[in-house]
């Protein structure tokens, strides 16, 4: 009975044991069930854990951020002509990796190499066998490849040949790039811009990097715009949510005061000087004698914008951030100075050849001299001697007050990077003597320009200029205009006209040595320069080559119109030609061209067009240009072997002449020419040509210097 009794027991305990268990176990249970419902409250409510909103993390997870990159504003010439604008171009790459599958298992991979290969080099500029080479990579898979330089820079036009193909894994990428259609022309005043990546945005904008598109990178970048939409999981646009959106603001456009015509003719000439004499550097600039307006400016060396073939050289605007001694063209302020401050009388004699100034000599460039002659006669000579005379009479305050009223020594605060405000060496009397014929004394060449005007316009000198406006980026709306700007007072107008009459002596005169500057036609008042280059050891560079020449020019000189200056630094002369001489062959037909348009701009001038078949591409475009066309050269070949027009024609200026030369032939940018001149330059290559349209062409199949055959069809759309 006892054993009985000890297992009833027993089994009591058990029970008892396991319901204090299911209890303990319920009210855990309902204990942990209490505290999660307690967090998800708080999170439903807060939609915050650990210092992160959940409803941004949603957001983030399906909204996508579209990028609306702003069009850079053009930079235009005087007659509303692209110099550097917008466009876009393209980088193909093909996935290899055969896990890429989008919606209904469809491949997002290269399924035929093949077929791929033989399309991509129906388009682009890589044979079959290397495409399929590139798609077929060795002891390797990797996910996506490229095919280097023939996969970028791809036109619009071509992108969309190789997209109506339908080829499974190729993929473009596009690019924001910068066409400068001209090449070389004034390049380092226009600049280039590049992309560059903002580390902080992620995006890439076309950044300015020198002349005007770095000064005026503000107003033609424009910026950027966003668009957030949200999208499910699988990439659907969720309905009923609301779209975020700024739009883009594009660029304003620059409107230049370039001359393309005399910019173009500028370029050229420059070219013909450089290959003959090889100077290290060189200056030329056109500019309206009574407004400032820059109508044709250039250096060498500069660079092509389109290639950027050269600019590793070229870097500096050597219109304003370079300085140098102006030598002997700085007898102008210094006798401008003497006439204004009462201080010369021209029939008075010295003795030239040298002059003793507190123990040191200021010699003449002929070392001998000319005798006791008039300060009249030396200034036509270029003595030294006459101009420290004339420094020594003034006396030093009085100089340095009209070098400084004429604008030396300071900035003329043209906007361009880097502009400099030159320097002189003033404190001991014979370092003040130096400065009055153009030694010791450094400046820029916008200064020239600038203080150049003061004679050219009567006394009042004007602030030089290049942009004449800037306008909204649809050309509907002028937000800022520029035009002349006076700048100051540094001479009478008496005195002007005084300083001009003895710049023709320097023409004219029998003595006179810039007589290689005479315009048939046109009276020039002109002054030349010689000025040693320095060794940059503080002293000067020695021997034939080591100067820097140059030439001051007013045309008409009774009433100037146009104000010229060229300098040419060390060129290597043969003893053919003198610096004058070469010097002149860029100053006499720049500046008679341009009269001639300011004379006959409402009248077509019919000239006759010259044989120049067999010529040297540079010799032949030198020829045309003088004459007045507008030449196109196509191919970079040593000889002429086809011109579009036969020789004996009248034809009028405007009309393009094209000259084919024996090789290299590049495709030009069509984009505005007439369809008489799209279907001449085509009859010329022997290229096919399938129009739509007429008036001036809006579009071009083959892409801008893309090397041709004559054996393409060009798809051109007038309108």
């Amino acid at each position: 009975m006892k054993g009985s009794s000890d297992h009833s027991t027993t089994k009591k305990k058990i029970l008892k044991n396991q319901k204090i268990v299911g209890v303990c176990l319920f009210f855990l249970f309902i204990g942990m069930f209490v505290l999660l419902s307690s967090r998800l409250l708080v999170i439903a409510v807060g939609k915050n854990v650990k210092n992160v909103n959940l409803n941004d993390q949603a957001q983030k997870l399906y909204t996508q951020t579209q990028t609306l990159k702003a069009r850079r504003g053009t930079i235009y010439d005087a007659d509303g002509n692209p110099i550097a604008e917008d466009t876009s171009t393209y980088s193909l790459y093909a996935v290899l990796d055969k896990s890429q599958r989008g919606l209904n298992n469809k491949p997002l991979y290269v399924v035929n190499k093949q077929k791929t290969a033989k399309v991509l080099a129906k388009y682009l500029p890589i044979s079959e066998k290397k495409a399929l080479s590139i798609l077929s990579p060795k002891n390797q898979q990797p996910f996506q490849v490229e095919f280097g330089s023939a996969g970028t820079n791809i036109s619009l036009i071509t992108k969309k040949k190789i997209e109506a193909q339908h080829l499974p894994g190729i993929n473009f990428v596009q690019q924001q790039a910068r066409l400068y259609p001209n090449g070389v022309f004034s390049s380092n005043l226009i600049g280039v811009a590049v992309s560059q990546n903002n580390k902080k945005t992620g995006t890439t904008n076309l950044v300015g990097q020198m002349g005007i598109e770095k000064a005026f990178n503000n107003v033609l970048a424009g910026k950027n715009g966003y668009k957030d939409a949200q999208y499910d999981v699988y990439g659907y646009k969720l309905p009923g949510r609301k779209q975020k959106q700024k739009p883009v603001k594009n660029g304003n456009n620059v409107y230049t005061t370039i001359d393309s015509r005399l910019q173009t003719l500028l370029e050229s000439e420059m070219n013909s000087v450089v290959s003959q004499v090889h100077p290290a550097g060189m200056n030329a600039v056109l500019m309206d004698a009574k407004t400032g307006k820059i109508v044709a400016a250039s250096q060498r060396p500069t660079f092509n914008a389109a290639t950027l073939s050269g600019i590793n050289k070229a870097w500096t605007n050597t219109l304003s951030a370079d300085t140098y001694e102006p030598g002997s063209t700085m007898k102008i302020f210094t006798l401008s100075a003497a006439i204004d401050s009462g201080h010369f009388n021209g029939n008075d004699t010295y003795e030239s050849g040298r002059y003793s100034i507190d123990g040191k000599i200021v010699p003449d460039w002929n070392p001998a001299g000319w005798g006791y002659i008039t300060y009249n006669k030396g200034f036509a000579l270029s003595s030294n001697v006459a101009m420290a005379h004339l420094e020594q009479q003034m006396g030093p305050s009085t100089w340095k007050k009209y070098i400084k009223r004429f604008g030396f020594l300071k900035s003329t605060n043209s906007g361009l990077p880097g502009e400099l405000a030159g320097r002189a060496q003033f404190k001991y009397p014979i370092e003040q003597a130096d400065t009055s014929f153009g030694q010791g004394i450094e400046v820029t060449t916008l200064q020239m320009m600038q203080a150049l005007t003061a004679v050219s316009n009567n006394g009042t000198m004007m602030k030089p200029y290049f942009i004449s406006k800037i306008t909204d980026s649809s050309n509907r709306k002028i937000i800022k205009q520029y035009g002349k700007q006076v700048v100051g007072h540094p001479i009478s107008a008496k005195t002007a006209k005084k300083v001009r009459q003895h710049m023709q002596d320097v023409v004219y005169k029998s003595y006179g040595i810039g007589q290689d500057y005479k315009i048939k036609g046109y009276r020039v008042a002109a002054k030349t320069g010689t000025a040693q280059v320095s060794n940059g050891y503080g002293g000067y560079a020695s021997g034939d080559d080591s100067y820097l020449y140059s030439v001051a020019g007013m045309v008409p000189a009774n009433n100037p119109r146009y104000v010229m200056f060229i300098t040419m630094k060390q060129p290597q002369l043969t003893g053919t030609k003198t610096a004058t001489q070469l010097l002149a062959e860029i100053f006499k037909p720049v500046i008679t061209r341009a009269l001639q348009n300011a004379n006959t701009k409402q009248t077509t001038v019919k000239k006759t067009l010259p044989s120049v078949l067999y010529q040297t591409a540079v010799t032949a475009k030198k020829t045309l240009n003088e004459k007045g066309f507008n030449v196109v050269s196509i191919g970079n070949g040593g000889t002429v072997v086809k011109q579009s027009l036969a020789a004996g024609q009248k034809v009028s200026e405007q009309k393009r002449v094209f000259i084919l030369t024996n090789k290299d032939w590049k495709m030009p940018r069509i984009i505005g020419w007439s369809k008489s001149d799209v279907e001449a330059f085509c009859k010329l290559t022997g290229i096919r040509l399938e129009s739509t349209g007429s008036g001036y062409a809006e579009s071009q199949s083959i892409n801008f210097s893309k090397t041709i055959t004559g054996k393409e069809t060009l798809k051109v759309n007038f309108e």
